[in-house]
């Protein structure tokens, strides 16, 4: 393992002075370390007065980054994992995450076990499982207006103080559907514990080869969540006069106008996470969020 790359939110002086001790053992070790801030991977929000971004999704791929690489470190939170997520998916990079954040629902290993994980990552002790990512582009005509790699969702919502919107969205060879709604989200099964989640969207394994579409806010006893294969591409259109905001991982988006369309389909580039055990997703969600816990009645309580 000549080179391991080490992927770093530096806003947060925990996971900088992590990155510090990690890149210290790694070139003891005799490694060469390749460090990249992860506010690389944050695409940002265009502004609509200026050049929209085209560049395609590779362009997310720090310096020194390539598909020699075996490995790279994740320090941060849930936010620095997606963005690590564009950074490495287009070459194909294992990442090990490693939680420097709140929740860590993203994370491999948090820093209590920061030895035994870098042992197992350095003799190689350990497993690779995928997550399907999605490619978001806004067309006009032919024209490619603005892209980015998604790991969560991508939700296409109305301004703030504005009415409720209208969209025309077909997947693959269906007859396309009408949905009146706040805004829809367009999530893998990874983003299915995210923004879809709380928008009343179901939970779907991460195993399971398949897209889910949740409105927002729907104004129809009709509207509910859908789920459909991931081999489906799907294009919405927006029927709605004025503006809509996109917003991709929460932390990437741009102003889409009624001549726009977005286009989603699943990526040939999945994210590689490195599991150093068996990753039970089960526990991951009864740990996170208190799936199937138990129901403990509690008991009456006593006026005097």
């Amino acid at each position: 393992m000549p080179r391991v790359g080490l992927i770093v939110n530096d806003g947060k002086e925990l996971a900088v002075e992590t990155a510090s001790i990690i890149k210290e053992r790694l070139e003891k070790a005799g490694h060469e370390v390749v460090r990249a801030s992860s506010a690389g991977g944050m695409v940002g929000f265009a502004n609509p007065d200026q050049h929209m971004r085209t560049l395609g999704y590779n362009a997310c791929v720090p310096d020194g980054f390539n598909s020699l690489m075996p490995l790279a470190i994740v320090l941060g939170g849930d936010g620095t994992v997606l963005s690590a997520a564009r950074q490495t998916a287009p070459v194909q990079i294992p990442i090990l995450t490693i939680n420097t954040g709140h929740m860590g629902f993203l994370a491999e290993a948090y820093l209590v076990d920061l030895d035994r994980a870098l042992d197992q990552a350095l003799s190689m002790e350990w497993m690779i499982e995928e997550r399907t990512t999605l490619v978001v582009s806004v067309m006009r005509g032919d024209q490619r207006r603005w892209e980015a790699l998604c790991l969560n969702e991508m939700a296409l919502h109305r301004e703030p103080l504005t009415s409720m919107c209208h969209f025309e969205i077909a997947i693959g060879r269906h007859a396309p559907v009408d949905i009146s709604a706040d805004g829809v989200i367009l999530s893998t099964p990874t983003g299915s514990t995210a923004y879809s989640l709380s928008a009343g969207g179901p939970v779907i394994s991460p195993d399971c080869p398949v897209l889910q579409l949740t409105p927002i806010a729907a104004h129809s006893l009709a509207s509910r969540a859908l789920v459909f294969s991931d081999q489906e591409p799907v294009t919405v259109f927006p029927a709605t006069p004025e503006r809509l905001m996109m917003v991709v991982d929460g932390s990437a988006g741009c102003y889409v106008w009624p001549e726009d369309r977005v286009l989603i389909r699943r990526s040939d580039h999945p994210v590689k996470f490195v599991r150093l055990a068996d990753h039970e997703f089960f526990q991951v969600l009864r740990n996170k969020l208190g799936w199937g816990l138990p129901h403990v009645a509690k008991p009456d309580r006593q006026e005097n």
